[in-house]
């Protein structure tokens, strides 16, 4: 039985000749060559001004908050859910994190919960579309204007998907992005930050390269202490071939989801919304079991791992861990963690492992009606 994984890339030929010409002839003058093609062509698929490629999505949203002045005193509002890349940055600048709870459809951050929690400490709003799902980002936006407080879009996960027209990430004072090998777009690592606002482009072009503004003349003359979150030219040369399938890669990603709702239709659990008006990268198929029905995400991982099948767990309330606050009032957060997963997805799994799957899925949970 050949393993099915939970993910894994796509690279082609193309990839292939783009790394090896960054590798033989990417270097002297032409060291940066790739990371600005990469940068431009990123850029012109979200129909953004400015990208900056970043060695991780951590490191461009350090970046940004960095460059929005974030610091000790300030609070920054996110879910609850979510992956700890998300909130580390935070933690980095001295700021602390105010975790609020989720929307049961999206999983993703709810507005009412945001506007109720800021403060006059509030700087920032980070907007996680998880697992390609989108913030409710008119609601969102609203609020961040009414107060005078930026929004950010952490799209990490949301490669491909549009929230009315406009692709995830385009939408914030700034957006970030991951590469990491599982993504929809991968370059090994790495990750990318954009933005529409030429000032804090530029303010994170500095901070990007050691503190060394784009004008200095003076040479190794840093302005400022800065970061080095640079992406290498190699990456960011796979990261271009991938830029130009992109419509491919995410329409692979969207035939695999499609299929796994056909094949799940009528079973007691919801999947990845896609709202009217809105386009879902699907990054991550994920089930969420319902409420009424007697599940257990470990009985369901074991029997994947029983049948040479990867799953992942949903993650987990950052509430939870033991170095933030508890918020036992993030009631949905605390709830649905439980009772989901993630499935196995990539670009050309085929037809009969999706079915696989599926089989194991529905036969667990006709037994629990059963």
């Amino acid at each position: 039985m050949t393993r099915i994984h939970y993910t894994k890339p796509s690279i082609t030929d193309l990839e292939v000749a783009y790394a090896t010409d960054a590798a033989r002839n990417g270097w002297g003058e032409k060291c940066y060559e790739y990371i600005g093609r990469f940068e431009t062509a990123f850029a012109r698929h979200l129909g953004v001004k400015h990208a900056v490629a970043t060695s991780s999505c951590t490191g461009a949203i350090h970046l940004g908050l960095a460059a929005l002045g974030v610091g000790a005193g300030d609070e920054v509002i996110l879910a609850d859910i979510n992956w700890i890349a998300s909130v580390a940055p935070v933690i980095y600048l001295g700021a602390t994190p105010v975790m609020v709870d989720i929307l049961p459809d999206t999983w993703c951050l709810d507005p009412a919960k945001v506007e109720a929690a800021i403060t006059p400490r509030t700087k920032a709003i980070i907007a996680v579309h998880i697992y390609g799902n989108l913030c409710d980002m008119d609601a969102l936006l609203a609020i961040g204007e009414r107060y005078g407080i930026p929004v950010i879009e952490d799209a990490a996960e949301a490669i491909g998907s549009q929230w009315r027209g406009q692709r995830a990430g385009s939408m914030g004072r700034f957006g970030t992005f991951s590469f990491h090998g599982t993504k929809t777009i991968t370059t090994g690592e790495g990750g990318m930050f954009v933005t529409n606002d030429d000032a804090l482009f530029e303010r994170v072009l500095t901070l990007s390269n050691h503190g060394r503004a784009r004008g200095q003349t003076k040479q190794f003359w840093p302005d400022e202490v800065g970061f080095k979150y640079k992406m290498s030219n190699i990456q960011a040369a796979i990261g271009l071939a991938q830029v130009e399938r992109i419509e491919e890669l995410i329409e692979g990603k969207r035939r695999v989801f499609s299929q796994y709702q056909r094949e799940l239709a009528g079973l007691p659990l919801t999947m990845n919304p896609e709202p009217e008006g809105c386009v879902n990268g699907y990054w991550m198929p994920t089930i969420v079991v319902d409420g009424a029905v007697s599940f257990t995400r470990d009985g369901l991982l074991a029997e994947f791992k029983a049948n040479e099948i990867d799953g992942r767990v949903f993650f987990w309330p950052l509430s939870e861990l033991p170095y933030f606050p508890s918020r036992p009032d993030n009631t949905v957060a605390h709830d649905i963690y439980r009772r989901a997963i993630n499935l196995p997805t990539y670009h050309d799994m085929a037809t009969q492992d999706i079915q696989h799957v599926c089989e194991i899925v529905r036969r667990l949970l006709r037994a629990k009606d059963d």
